[in-house]
């Protein structure tokens, strides 16, 4: 649990593994079975991001996925609608620079709901700390496909940012099973607590399998020994 607060007692920051991003098409019909067999091969966190349905839709949606995701002990976020959030359809939110404040965010969702924020550099990851977010979402860490050109920031000041945050730290950007294994094999304090995909397998021909091949090259973090 993280040290810097006190965490929501169903957050735990291993459900963080492997967090899958949806990647906006919009599509319920077609986005419930990949969630499905996502979780299969692993994922424990769905973070919904898809800025062209209403609330409404997205309401409707997190009635349709948070049962497969509790079944699994998962969590369910939706990004930037902390209204969806705060009536409960969601185990929380997913908020960035476009968003309210992430203490106010937190002030509206109380303690109990997880909240992330989309972070990259020092200074985000420290006003997530301060506000009381339970992880950031590091990005980019690697090029990716759906933004060509951006600059990114490699693994290691990845590994250097995320050594010097206060709060859990997962890592987003063009994430497949070389740049999972490049993540494991960095030095603890350098490893993110997981990481966060949208092609690797929403794209994938085989969703379940996609994730369980990204988990076995980012295998979960060796605990300390009891004292």
């Amino acid at each position: 649990m993280p040290t810097m607060r006190t965490a929501p007692r169903r957050f735990d920051p291993s459900l963080l593994r492997l967090v899958l991003v949806t990647d906006g098409h919009g599509d319920l019909g077609r986005l419930e079975p990949i969630v499905r067999a996502a979780l299969v091969g692993g994922v424990r966190c769905v973070q919904l991001r898809e800025p062209r349905w209403t609330a409404r839709m997205l309401f409707q949606a997190c009635e349709r996925l948070r049962p497969m995701v509790d079944t699994v002990g998962g969590i369910l976020l939706v990004n930037d609608r902390l209204d969806v959030a705060a009536v409960g359809a969601a185990h929380g939110a997913q908020i960035g620079h476009r968003s309210l404040p992430p203490s106010a965010a937190r002030q509206l969702l109380g303690e109990g709901a997880v909240l992330g924020f989309s972070a990259h550099d020092h200074g985000e990851l420290d006003a997530a700390a301060d506000a009381g977010c339970d992880f950031a979402l590091l990005s980019p860490v690697w090029a990716t496909e759906s933004k060509p050109g951006l600059p990114h920031l490699g693994e290691g000041r990845a590994g250097l940012l995320t050594a010097s945050a206060r709060l859990p730290v997962v890592w987003l950007g063009g994430i497949g099973p070389e740049q999972a294994a490049l993540a494991a094999a960095l030095p603890p304090g350098r490893r993110p607590v997981g990481l966060a995909v949208r092609g690797a397998v929403m794209h994938a021909a085989d969703p379940q399998r996609a994730g369980e091949a990204l988990l076995r090259a980012f295998p979960a973090a060796a605990q300390p020994p009891a004292v």
